[in-house]
């Protein structure tokens, strides 16, 4: 079943070794010997991760003489980032509103009855 360019994107970076690789190439490109010193994993591990965040857009990789240079490309992650924050503006909106709301009942008086079952805790009907 082919994804959506979103769920691949949200595929890709749900690794955090692949999310490791991305945060090194935001720094500049290099090359796939450089990406896979920090992990303790084969060459052609680190080359599956490469060919996942290839597909997913999120990296180019090209060739110039022996050099095979890797390429963060931003696109795709703006596209995710555009997606999350409709969310991320509903639940402020509705946090915002649970807290204007917790706030209304901490400024209300408390009834005297419910006041002195509260302080002798003890409820109306007294088993």
């Amino acid at each position: 079943m082919a994804l959506d360019p979103l769920s691949t994107t949200l595929q890709a970076l749900a690794d955090p070794t692949r999310r490791a690789i991305l945060a090194r190439l935001a720094e500049g490109e290099t090359s796939v010997t450089e990406l896979a010193k920090p992990f303790a994993m084969s060459l052609p591990a680190v080359s599956k991760h490469l060919k996942v965040l290839e597909h997913a857009g999120l990296i180019t990789r090209s060739r110039e003489a022996q050099w095979r240079p890797c390429r963060l490309e931003a696109a795709p992650m703006r596209e995710a980032a555009e997606w999350l924050e409709r969310y991320r503006v509903m639940w402020e909106a509705r946090l915002d509103r649970l807290a204007d709301y917790l706030a209304s009942i901490e400024d209300e008086p408390v009834a005297p009855a419910a006041a002195d079952a509260t302080a002798t805790g003890r409820a109306d009907d007294d088993r």
